[in-house]
């Protein structure tokens, strides 16, 4: 199989894994992203916790929102320290003179995000089920968690792309991110509520085929765009 620039699938792939690894080994060496991620994120968590005195039943009615919430804003925060390393240095320029598929240069960088925020949930959600006293080790749960992730690092990756070069990308990037979000948090609040409720698979199938389109749609976009967005 034949991609652009005449590059195998087996080539791509081993490009898409480079960017991947490079981005995890920066991170490991410096921990600032994630450190910054958790760090939002637990003091997210701890003021809902406080700040809501909640019953036990709205608790379960209103954690998929909160949770859901809490990952926008840690993955806008991640998604701007993980472009704004690339800027440092000229980075980003190295990585586009490079002989590959510049669509490659952009998968790398939507699993390295996805990765980051997998991470963050990971670490987060055993603590926000004991100060909510909610089950979270659902399966179907579990699965909206990743299904929402990837839509949200395949397109944020893209749009984080285009507000790199802005000088107020910090804010830039939240006012093109959190309208194109709208669908994918909607639909993954809606889903996850459905499962932590011990719904029938009928009412949450229509939430999850819309998370699977998105999750296919956006990176399919960024597939045939990034090209022309780092040319700008």
């Amino acid at each position: 199989m034949r991609l652009k620039r005449g590059l195998s699938l087996a080539q791509y792939l081993a490009t898409v894994f480079a960017i991947l690894r490079k981005d995890l080994a920066v991170e490991w060496r410096s921990r600032q992203l994630l450190a910054a991620m958790l760090i939002f994120t637990l003091l997210v968590i701890l003021i809902f916790n406080f700040a809501l005195e909640l019953d036990a039943r709205v608790r379960s009615e209103v954690s998929a929102g909160v949770l859901w919430a809490t990952f926008a804003f840690a993955g806008t925060l991640g998604l701007n320290r993980s472009m704004a390393v690339e800027k440092e240095g000229k980075a980003l320029d190295g990585l586009l003179l490079a002989p590959v598929d510049r669509s490659a240069v952009y998968f790398g960088k939507a699993f390295a995000n996805l990765f980051f925020m997998l991470v963050v949930a990971v670490l987060i959600l055993p603590m926000y089920a004991i100060l909510y006293n909610v089950n979270l080790w659902h399966s179907g749960f579990l699965l909206v968690v990743l299904l929402g992730s990837w839509g949200y690092s395949a397109i944020g990756t893209l749009l984080a792309t285009m507000a790199i070069q802005a000088r107020s990308r910090e804010l830039l990037l939240p006012v093109l991110l959190f309208p194109l979000l709208i669908p994918v948090f909607v639909t993954a609040v809606r889903a996850s509520s459905f499962f932590l409720q011990g719904l029938e698979l009928t009412y949450i199938w229509p939430s999850l085929n819309l998370l699977i389109a998105y999750g296919l749609i956006m990176p399919a976009l960024g597939y045939m765009f990034f090209d022309f967005i780092v040319e700008e």
